[in-house]
């Protein structure tokens, strides 16, 4: 059996140890989508949601998330973005969520980029909500990982 990186010898969860590790540059695209009634993304194109501005407050709750993500998962180590970006897909039954980080690290900014979709797939949620009842989040994943040498 493999060992497990994030497991020591008494089998007891531990924050993996990436000094050895160099030092290169790393981005993450994630992505989520905001399930909704056609109703919901009417009022969305007129701007017309009673919280107001959806787009721009969970622009902006997805950025901060992919920030704070070492303090929400509890082995993720705090790393510096160099870069974080939030963007979305108005379509017919839904909104999709995209969120790009990028650093200059010894590990990888998947957990941020996931944690900054998913956050602003709630952020979504919680603007329209008033509107919709019915509303979902799915499809949360890794859509492309990448590194390369600084």
């Amino acid at each position: 059996m493999k060992k497990l990186s994030h497991v020591n010898k008494k089998g007891e969860a531990r924050m993996v140890d990436v000094g050895p590790k160099p030092v290169v540059a790393r981005e993450a695209v994630a992505e989520a989508m905001l399930v909704c009634a056609a109703s919901t993304i009417r009022l969305l194109k007129k701007d017309a949601l009673p919280k107001g501005d959806v787009l721009a407050v969970a622009r902006v709750a997805g950025i901060q998330a992919a920030k704070q993500t070492a303090a929400l998962i509890p082995l993720c180590h705090v790393l510096p973005l160099d870069a974080v970006g939030v963007e979305f897909t108005v379509k017919p039954r839904g909104v999709k969520v995209v969120c790009t980080v990028r650093t200059q690290a010894r590990t990888g900014v998947e957990m941020e980029a996931l944690t900054g979709a998913t956050v602003a797939a709630l952020a979504l949620y919680d603007m329209c909500k008033a509107a919709d009842k019915n509303m979902r989040v799915e499809g949360v994943r890794v859509a492309t990982k990448k590194k390369s040498a600084c």
